[in-house]
């Protein structure tokens, strides 16, 4: 059977190689392509032309599936553990330089977007110039290894187990939020069962339910499932909706700290809103962090000194 020679690689062999493996861990061509950062045909061409090198078939694939042949599955593993010494090995360089380089894939939910990066990606970005930085904005959960993320940023009650976590914020304060002109058309709320009787803007979460509006005061924890006549799945369009007088939304109250300044939006319930876990970054702990992430971490701590 031809094989590849196994002392003198090219260029191409490696890049097919590790396109196979991104391809046979996402079992998806087009999701393997975002990741390499090519087209789709030319993943597959590449794959072809891989597989036609070596004389086997590597990959099953149909209109809507892709999954490794018995030889992919066994080549894979294997490719895995030299590809893992090869990361770790380039890693281990940045050791010996005076700024790390590289690409960075970040997955953060849309709260972390608008409240952290567009902050203090900045002045990371102009620090590191020779780091390139990837954010997938996405509030659901992903297994961030699987998708080929370095690290991912969530609100710490839902950070998946084994990963490091390292704390970005003070905990956050919720609050429902809705225009004067809607809370002066319409009746008082005094408690949180009150809001059974408005028109809220619901809230689809990242894993697919209408979150359930959490309030608290005075050790007393109350979770409303509220009516509306809208739903969303984005903070921000909420927060339009409820400055467009459509009625209340729920969100952190940073998100809506300026809208408040002004008179825009108004604090529903102030003496119920609940504070809730801060904003981590996750990452996994079996593997040497990638050129940058600790330098993030770092300069994310420093700019937010608590």
């Amino acid at each position: 059977m031809p094989a590849l020679p196994t002392t003198r690689l090219s260029r191409a062999d490696l890049a097919d190689l590790n396109s196979f493996l991104v391809v046979e861990r996402m079992r998806s061509f087009t999701q393997a392509a975002v990741e390499l950062g090519i087209t789709t045909s030319a993943l597959s061409h590449a794959i072809r032309n891989l597989e036609s090198r070596l004389g086997v078939r590597l990959l099953n694939r149909t209109s809507r599936t892709v999954s490794p042949t018995d030889a992919g599955a066994a080549l894979a593993k294997r490719l895995a553990v030299g590809f893992t010494e090869i990361s770790g090995a380039l890693a281990a360089l940045d050791r010996h330089r005076d700024r790390p380089s590289g690409r960075l894939r970040l997955n953060v939910l849309a709260d972390g977007a608008r409240l952290l990066f567009t902050k203090f990606l900045p002045p990371f970005l102009e620090a590191y110039p020779e780091v390139c930085v990837e954010v997938a904005v996405d509030d659901k959960m992903v297994d961030i290894v699987a998708a080929g993320f370095d690290a991912g940023i969530r609100f710490g009650n839902t950070i998946p187990e084994d990963y490091i976590a390292v704390r970005l914020s003070e905990e956050l304060r919720w609050v429902a939020v809705a225009s004067p002109r809607y809370l002066n058309a319409n009746a008082r709320i005094l408690i949180p069962e009150d809001l059974k009787n408005h028109n809220c803007i619901q809230i689809r979460t990242g894993n697919g339910v209408i979150y359930r509006w959490d309030f608290e005061k005075d050790g007393d924890h109350q979770a409303i499932d509220v009516p509306g006549q809208l739903c969303v799945n984005e903070t921000a369009f909420g927060i339009e909706m409820a400055l467009a007088d459509r009625g209340i939304t729920y969100c952190l109250e940073e998100r809506v700290s300026s809208h408040l300044a002004r008179g825009e939006l108004q604090i529903v319930l102030p003496d119920w809103a609940p504070i809730e876990p801060a904003f981590y970054i996750y990452f996994p702990g079996r593997r040497q962090m990638p050129p940058g992430l600790r330098e993030l971490v770092d300069l994310f701590r420093a700019e937010l000194s608590f």
